[in-house]
């Protein structure tokens, strides 16, 4: 009997995506019930009889929803049926604090599975995006002008995460969960209009699909890959030229102002991150603002930036500071 097309693509993005990791290496799995991590899960349970690893389901329950808690002891034991050589759960709190609902849980998400990979002695934990995701994501970029980083979209591997499955359609993973009779629970927020990456989901990619024709998720997906390559490549020269402009207290202008005007607003950027400026404020007009102290300069006293904080041009010197 040969093996259904979707269960072979899953599994082959596992294969791929764990060829560097050793026997006996625990692989943690997250795992929220949904056909994505259950079909990530299962594959991985299946290349661990010759990879020779130690597969950790995970279930992060978030609190958000009526009954998460039966949920996410239901997943648990649906891992260990599964074939998990172990399962976990842990229950966070989720806190918004004027970052949205999705940013927050996700970010604790990432914390307590950090937290679990270090218990367990893992350097690799498994999400499953797939490629619809990932388009998702791209398009979310455009419409926000979020420049070429978050074009670039999701990070095949960070830290200790890795994303096997962002060259895997999500038809994929539902169909390999179905072929193995895999009970696969359907996220109500999924159905929320509320959320915005549900709207993209759910109306724009359906129209775009409709409009140009079908491919246009692996079109996105593949537009990430391009332009991630080349946002590593600028990133790790203005790391260079960060790292030439440092100077006690500041950066020195006369090394930033004829640095190409890419690089320059990656490091004016990064170095008001730095500084203290929270991520989600500040903006491209922020950093255009700090880059007229180089190439408009008429003795201006300083600019505001979120944080709160203060770019000031003093004795040649950019200096970021707390007003």
């Amino acid at each position: 009997m040969s093996l259904h097309p979707s269960v072979a693509a899953v599994r082959l993005a596992v294969r791929r995506g764990l060829g560097d990791v050793p026997p006996g290496a625990p692989v943690l799995v997250a795992c929220s019930g949904g056909a994505d991590s259950l079909a990530l899960l299962a594959a991985t349970v299946h290349e661990a009889r010759s990879g020779g690893w130690r597969v950790v389901g995970v279930s992060v329950d978030h609190g958000l929803q009526d009954g998460s808690a039966e949920h996410t002891a239901h997943v648990v034991a649906q891992m260990a049926v599964l074939g998990a050589h172990e399962t976990a759960s842990a229950r966070v709190s989720v806190d918004p604090d004027g970052r949205g609902v999705e940013a927050a849980a996700r970010e604790a998400r990432y914390a307590v599975l950090g937290q679990l990979a270090v218990h367990v002695g893992s350097t690799v934990v498994l999400l499953g995006h797939t490629r619809d995701d990932q388009a998702e994501t791209v398009l979310l970029g455009l419409a926000r002008g979020s420049g070429g980083r978050s074009l670039a979209g999701m990070r095949r591997a960070f830290e200790h995460y890795r994303r096997p499955l962002l060259d895997v359609a999500r038809a994929d993973t539902v169909t390999a969960c179905q072929v193995e009779g895999i009970t696969y629970w359907n996220d109500p927020q999924n159905l929320d209009p509320a959320f915005t990456r549900v709207r993209v989901r759910r109306r724009v990619l359906p129209v775009l699909e409709d409009a140009l024709g079908p491919g246009v998720a692996a079109a996105l997906a593949r537009t990430a890959d391009q332009l991630r390559e080349d946002t590593l490549l600028l990133d790790a020269l203005a790391e260079e030229l960060l790292v030439a402009a440092r100077r006690t207290g500041g950066l020195d202008v006369s090394t930033l102002v004829s640095a190409p005007l890419p690089l320059r607003h990656r490091v004016l950027h990064r170095a008001a991150l730095e500084a203290g400026a929270p991520p989600a404020e500040l903006t491209r007009a922020h950093v255009l603002e700090v880059d007229k102290l180089f190439v408009g300069w008429r003795g201006q006293r300083w600019i505001d930036l979120p944080g709160p904080l203060r770019a000031i041009r003093r004795d040649g010197v950019l200096v970021l500071e707390r007003p």
